[in-house]
């Protein structure tokens, strides 16, 4: 378990790797310790040599084998002179193996003889020639065993091996320490503010608050809170598409009974006599319709999705004039001039009543702008017939869309701008749209106007229509 956590495969890493490292350096360094111990071999023979030098007696085999086994060499060599005299020597009974110069070695010639001395095991006798210390002379040259050398090396390299051992274990401890505080400590924390948001992700307050200090880590605390942030604004929109769904489901029977009710008495109105009533009593009667028919199928986005257009074949310009007329009488006394630029002739196939729903949120959306401001102003409706289908336009002289309206147009509960609105209307909109496989654009807005394009292709318009089960059977 311990080595499938990150601190731990990360501790086994840094002690393999420290080892390595300790390995690498280890063969130079016993190739050092070599070297070392027979320059001190060479300088301890010739102060041996020196001493005798230093008097003319000869001296008695006692004394010279101690001199020898002081020097721990087998015999001493010194040219001084251009003459090359054994100056100390005592009986040698196996022969020369190896002969190593130490005068201008190579560090590639040092480690090969090292570890060659380390991977024999049967002493050997050498001879070992040297430079002589402060200049005493042209050369000097001992011959000795190497069985002192190798354990000297042994003894050596195993001093390294545990002072490595050591320092591995030391820093492996420190990087683990410091990977637990500064790197697997904040990643508990923001799998443990994973798991808390997890249990209630429509809590607010449970979104992670970015705090590391470490660039990569701060960056996915702050990649976190944003889909938190995002996800808990998405469940709080559907929470409240759901209650708007529920309270439609109670409240459109019985507004469904009121607005039957006045459906009657809209139709005794066109029996009126009064010019007046009777012209208006028609407009009448198709708003309650409407009315009765919104209330039927419950308010858009109270039902999980919008009902497929029921196609038909039919003319623009009276829709578009109803839609006018209605959003006249809403204006009431303010400035608001309404032009039309339908072609008198132009049909369409789509869903008249689903039309007629975009175009009034989108001829609304225009007249309430233009109110807000308190200055007069024009809403004018246009269309136009090409080979791939019908483009409807909406364009006012409002104020504009403001940025937070644009980045979220045609979401719902988010792109409202008017101060009290829900943002529905064009969610609304663009989804009826897409029922008919167009799409609705913002075209442009700003101080001089907003400006909406409905475009629906002509393709869907015309695929034939499914065939009823027993027709078709």
């Amino acid at each position: 378990m311990f080595l499938n956590t990150l601190s731990g495969r990360f501790l086994m890493l840094t002690i393999a790797f420290v080892m390595l490292a300790e390995v690498l350096i280890f063969v130079p360094s016993i190739a050092r310790y070599r070297e070392d111990f027979l320059l001190s071999r060479l300088e301890r023979a010739q102060i041996a040599s020196l001493a005798l030098l230093a008097t003319d007696e000869v001296i008695d085999a006692n004394l010279e084998a101690e001199l020898l086994q002081n020097a721990g060499v087998k015999n001493v060599v010194l040219r001084r002179n251009e003459m090359r005299e054994l100056i100390l020597s005592s009986p040698i009974i196996q022969p020369v193996t190896q002969t190593y110069d130490l005068r201008d070695p190579g560090a590639s010639v040092l480690m090969m003889d090292a570890i060659r001395r380390l991977w024999v095991a049967e002493p050997e006798l050498i001879r070992v020639i040297g430079d002589p210390v402060e200049q005493a002379g042209l050369l000097i040259e001992v011959t000795m065993d190497t069985a002192e050398l190798r354990m000297a090396m042994i003894d050596y390299g195993l001093r390294i091996l545990w002072l490595s051992a050591a320092i591995s274990a030391l820093t492996a401890l420190l990087l683990f320490v410091a990977v637990r505080i500064f790197i697997v400590g904040p990643i508990h924390r923001v799998v443990d503010a994973m798991a808390s948001y997890a249990k209630a992700p429509e809590d607010a307050r449970r979104i992670i608050e970015p705090s590391a200090g470490a660039v990569e880590l701060r960056e996915a605390e702050e990649g976190l809170a944003e889909m938190q942030t995002q996800l808990t604004t998405a469940l709080k929109q559907k929470e409240r598409l759901a209650q708007l769904g529920g309270a439609v489901a109670r409240i459109s029977h019985d507004l469904r009974n009121i607005l039957t009710t006045a459906q009657l008495f809209a139709d005794r109105m066109e029996s009126s006599k009064d010019p007046a009533v009777a012209r208006a009593a028609p407009k009448l009667v198709n708003s309650i319709s409407r009315a009765v028919n919104l209330c039927e199928s419950t308010l858009a986005f109270g039902r999980a999705e919008e009902p497929p257009p029921k196609l038909s074949r039919f003319a623009l310009a009276p829709v578009v004039g109803d839609v006018i007329d209605s959003e006249r009488l809403a204006a009431g006394e303010h400035d608001i001039s309404y032009a039309e630029d339908i072609p008198a002739g132009l049909t369409m196939r789509a869903d008249a009543e689903q039309l007629f729903r975009v175009l009034t949120n989108l001829v609304r959306n225009a007249r309430q702008a233009i109110v807000a401001t308190g200055k007069p102003g024009e809403i004018c409706l246009s269309s136009h017939e090409d080979d791939e289908g019908w483009t409807i336009t909406v364009t006012d002289t409002g104020p504009g869309l403001p940025p937070k309206a644009q980045e979220h147009l045609f979401q719902p509960f988010q792109g409202g701008f008017r101060k009290g609105g829900s943002g529905l209307g064009l969610a609304i909109s663009a989804e009826l749209i897409r029922g008919h496989g167009g799409r609705l654009d913002l075209l442009k807005t700003g101080p001089e106007g907003t400006k909406f394009a409905i475009v629906l292709p002509r393709e869907f318009a015309e695929a034939p229509e499914p065939m009823p089960r027993k027709a078709a059977e």
